[in-house]
């Protein structure tokens, strides 16, 4: 009951940074916590970085650990996802999701335990 949109990828260079956006509506967004995960074709989906309900806790994967920031903005049911010293290994369509579980079963679930998802956002980084 819940629904997600991602938007802000894009086509950058190596190096350039890109703020990725995620709305929500239909539920009260405070609820949930929220995950950015990434799948490039055929790869598998892999956890990029997740936020608590309200924010105190998030969790990163390594490979962008340093170089990326998730935040969110309940009142405007948003979670943002700051990426900098972007890289073509990151290039893959970056999709965000929301769960009631606990923000720390995101990041080791690669989002199979995740209740709703958004349908996406293309980022592209060239070398």
């Amino acid at each position: 009951q819940v629904q997600l949109v991602e938007s802000g990828g894009g086509l950058v260079q190596a190096g350039d940074s890109l703020r990725l956006s995620c709305a929500a509506s239909g539920r009260t967004f405070s609820s949930y916590a929220v995950g950015w995960f990434r799948q490039a074709p055929g790869k598998e989906r892999e956890f990029v970085a997740s936020i608590s309900r309200s924010g105190p806790w998030t969790y990163y994967a390594d490979s962008v650990k340093g170089r990326s920031t998730i935040s969110r903005d309940n009142a405007k049911s948003t979670v943002y996802l700051q990426m900098n010293s972007l890289k073509p290994e990151d290039t893959a369509v970056y999709f965000c999701a929301a769960t009631l579980r606990p923000s720390s079963t995101v990041a080791t679930s690669n989002g199979n335990g995740m209740d709703y998802w958004g349908k996406g956002t293309l980022v592209t980084v060239s070398s």
